[in-house]
């Protein structure tokens, strides 16, 4: 396992990184598996755990607290708010109200008294950056949070946020966590730029594409995977953004094939190879997932596995554009861009 600096943290986190948002509902996850999860990563050399408050509805954070209880002072723990937590209209967004509350209840399900990173989920338009960095600022002082960061900024609201710190005196974010894949390059054009000026430390989500990558999608074969079950629209061939993500794998996987390398270690070794990228989150439902997953663990790509991937996927482009996770509000509601 490679070790590197959280970007000016100083901390050292694992390049690839235990996401648990399939502990509980969401991936029928058991706390026996999920604590088997953790056991075998941490094992590995993983020592950077990544849930989230609306995971399966808390369940996942209760699931990673059991399962570390005892061993906490050799984990990176890191949780995110900010998406909602049932249909009270307050009990989501960035608001000092609820992240103070929300905070709480997290620590509360992990049973620790701290976490080491403290994530907004989404960027919320209707809480200003001072209102969320002076809250966030407050909790770091309190000793209830190490660091804060981002998650699935656009990354003019990560230089926005970055300046608003300077103006108001405010501590910043040292992280942001996109999503990050051979399929998904968007970022590569503003996002990893960005944190790179800023010195930010990169957290990438979804580096196998929600299973496009795993190995288990190919052109002739039925898809069968648990996320084409959950979100059939994502996979189905017949819309032309997935088919040419279909005519990528197959290019992919051929060069996986020629270079002695798996799917799984092309994709994971893609992202980590970014001088921007500090871990990738690998998200297992099975141990199986998660020892597949670990293979990649030391896998270095060559320039010219690089190059023949820029040749397939072009640098900073999107196969499937309209799922990016941070495209200004404007561009997908009419309302406000039209007066």
């Amino acid at each position: 396992m490679q070790y590197r600096t959280l970007g000016r943290t100083g901390v050292q986190v694992s390049s690839l990184a235990l996401g648990a948002m399939n502990f509980g509902r969401i991936g029928r996850t058991t706390q026996d598996e999920a604590t088997a999860l953790v056991d075998a990563a941490l094992e590995a050399g993983i020592n950077l755990i990544d849930t989230a408050d609306m995971y399966s509805a808390g369940e996942s954070e209760e699931m990673v607290g059991k399962a570390i209880a005892g061993r906490r002072d050799d984990i990176v723990l890191a949780t995110k708010a900010g998406l909602p937590m049932g249909d009270e209209p307050n009990h989501r967004g960035s608001s000092r109200r609820w992240l103070v509350t929300e905070l709480d209840n997290s620590l509360r399900r992990l049973g620790v008294d701290h976490v080491d990173l403290y994530q907004i989920h989404r960027w919320d338009p209707a809480t200003s950056d001072e209102e969320t960095l002076s809250a966030l600022t407050d909790l770091q002082r309190a000793g209830k949070i190490r660091s804060f960061g981002s998650s699935t900024f656009p990354a003019y609201r990560v230089v926005q946020a970055q300046w608003a710190a300077r103006e108001h005196r405010l501590s910043r974010y040292v992280t942001e966590q996109p999503s990050y894949s051979i399929l998904q390059r968007g970022i590569e054009r503003d996002v990893l730029p960005v944190t790179e000026e800023y010195g930010l430390g990169v957290l990438v989500w979804s580096p196998l594409a929600s299973g496009w990558l795993s190995g288990a999608i190919r052109a002739g074969r039925e898809i069968t995977t648990s996320r084409s079950t959950l979100m059939p629209e994502r996979f189905d061939v017949t819309i032309p953004a997935n088919r040419a993500r279909l005519e990528a794998v197959e290019q992919l996987a051929k060069l996986a094939d020629e270079a002695g390398l798996t799917m799984i270690q092309l994709a994971l070794g893609f992202v980590t190879a970014h001088p921007a990228v500090t871990s990738a989150l690998i998200g297992p439902r099975t141990l199986d997932h998660l020892r597949t997953q670990l293979a990649a663990a030391d896998t270095v790509l060559s320039a010219d596995v690089l190059d023949a991937i820029d040749a397939i996927v072009a640098p900073g482009t999107d196969l499937a554009a309209h799922e990016k996770h941070d495209t200004p509000p404007a561009l997908l509601d009419p309302s406000l861009r039209r007066r």
